[in-house]
């Protein structure tokens, strides 16, 4: 079901990135915050990375997440998230 690994990485204004922390994709990747069935087949494999099925939208992902995680806190009003596929899983 998972078949691409995708990168999580958090931008600040000057562009610097950093991997997401694992606590904060695995807060998001609960269904009982997203209430979106699409997010379902996800997997917070460790800090920057989620592995996704086929179905999962880059952009839908990304666009959530960064919602999400400005409304937690995590993110600063000035930063923003990059979600990039990296590989195909084997």
């Amino acid at each position: 079901m998972f078949l691409r690994r995708l990168s999580i990485e958090r931008v600040d204004a000057e562009g610097n990135r950093s991997a997401c922390p694992l606590r904060w994709i695995d807060n998001f990747a609960m269904r009982n915050f997203t209430n979106d069935a699409i997010f379902d087949d996800t997997l917070p494999v460790g800090d920057g990375l989620l592995e996704a099925g086929t179905r999962v939208p880059c952009a839908r992902l990304q666009s959530a997440m960064e919602d999400w995680f400005h409304r937690k806190g995590y993110l600063g009003p000035e930063e923003r998230l990059e979600v990039a596929e990296q590989t195909r899983c084997r």
